[in-house]
């Protein structure tokens, strides 16, 4: 995140109808704040989900919710440092 746009980028967030809770093996949400880089200012954040299944997770990316959500992604480019890049996690030890 640009530093100085982390309270815009995260109303986007709060703002947006994600429309995960209609889909099969969502479990949570969390968007993850990290902290602001010493030598530009800028804000990692992580969107993290968990899922019951990769399958549940991969069925939502391909679903009309996914695409509703995510319909507006482009408007607020100007927010961003970069490009979002995605990386997915399986659980190997947990509740």
């Amino acid at each position: 995140m640009k530093a100085g746009q982390e309270e815009a980028f995260e109303a986007v967030w709060k703002g947006r109808d994600s429309r995960l809770d209609e889909m099969k093996g969502f479990l949570s949400f969390h968007l993850l704040k990290g902290p602001a880089e010493e030598d530009d200012g800028v804000t990692l954040y992580a969107s993290h989900t968990i899922w019951e299944s990769r399958e549940d997770f991969l069925a939502w990316t391909k679903s009309e919710q996914f695409r509703e959500a995510h319909k507006n992604a482009g408007t607020n480019k100007d927010l961003y440092a970069g490009l979002p890049r995605f990386e997915g996690f399986e659980s190997v030890l947990g509740g």
